[in-house]
């Protein structure tokens, strides 16, 4: 009896040390643009093992071409994109298969910026001025409700493309302000250059708030397991971020050493506090106003009910 039974203590303890672990799920995220602080949570939940805790193994891609990661996901080439709010209503009323599934940055962070110093002191100061742009479209919509908070029409100012040129542009006085210019951001980085900006938001004037990053997956795939571990990891990262800047900065910048400099720092001083808390929680009612929006500047086609284009999966 003795024997046997350490016979098959032996055999359980042989099996115990030569059986792997589970593997960890893997999963792609595709994302908008290169690196920076607006990647907070998901930098941070690699680096501090928050996503190995949940028993995924997650890849971050960035893009060669920005417009392509959500047009990927719906191609079934990755699990999840990150996106942009305004970018899902316009692939929807293009008929992709794309749902929301989380929020990354549940404020606009897109804005208008001056120079503090320039001949534009108020939004109504804009007649007749000149307004450089990068991509036409929902920038368009945007400044226009701007405009038209104060009277004003977008036939009464000049747009210029200056490409994604835009604070350079600013500064050198070839246009009098920007569209488009994040506030996180281009503010920031005219400050380094020895001027001082000044952004008016569109939230504020006249355009229905809006989630500026969001995450996207296929919308005949939500179901996966792995997206729910997702957004829990994502979860607790952006909580460590809130009680943990400090450390946390030094997680993101052991991973990407590149961007330890003074932009960054004060870009993820700035962004810290718009990142979405509960990212796995839905604000139908944001959605179907910035739709509405979306649609009475002929930018989308019709209003669909939101559950049909996101959805809750956690």
């Amino acid at each position: 009896m003795r024997l046997s039974r350490l016979a098959s203590l032996a055999l359980a303890a042989a099996l115990f040390t030569t059986t792997p672990a589970l593997a960890a799920e893997k999963i792609t995220v595709l994302m908008d643009w290169f690196t920076n602080p607006d990647h907070a949570p998901l930098v941070v939940a690699k680096q501090k093992g928050f996503f190995a805790a949940e028993g995924l193994e997650v890849e971050l891609i960035e893009p060669a071409d920005p417009s392509m990661p959500p047009k990927l996901v719906a191609a079934g080439q990755a699990e999840i994109a990150v996106s942009y709010q305004p970018t899902l209503h316009a692939q929807i009323d293009e008929g992709l298969p794309l749902s929301w599934i989380g929020t990354l940055v549940e404020t606009p962070l897109n804005s208008l910026i001056v120079l503090e110093d320039g001949p534009v002191k108020t939004l109504a100061d804009l007649k007749g001025k000149k307004i450089g742009f990068s991509v036409s479209g929902f920038e368009d919509a945007m400044l226009g409700q701007m405009l038209k908070s104060q009277g004003l029409a977008i036939t009464d100012v000049e747009l210029i493309n200056v490409n994604f040129a835009l604070s350079p542009a600013l500064m050198s006085g070839q246009v009098d302000a920007i569209i488009g210019g994040y506030r996180n951001f281009e503010l920031t980085q005219i400050e380094i250059e020895g001027k001082k900006g000044k952004a008016f938001y569109p939230e504020e004037n006249g355009v229905p708030v809006f989630d500026e990053l969001i995450y996207v997956a296929h919308k005949d795939k939500l179901d996966d397991p792995r997206l729910p571990k997702f957004l829990a990891a994502i979860e607790k990262a952006t909580i460590y971020l809130t009680n943990h800047p400090d450390e946390a900065w030094q997680a993101f910048i052991a991973a990407h050493p590149n961007l330890d400099d003074t932009l960054n720092r004060r870009a993820w001083a700035d962004t810290l506090p718009r990142f979405a808390k509960r990212p796995g929680a839905l604000d139908a009612a944001r959605y179907t106003r910035f739709a509405t929006f979306l649609k009475d500047n002929e930018l989308i086609k019709s209003v669909p009910p939101v559950e049909t284009y996101a959805r809750e999966v956690n």
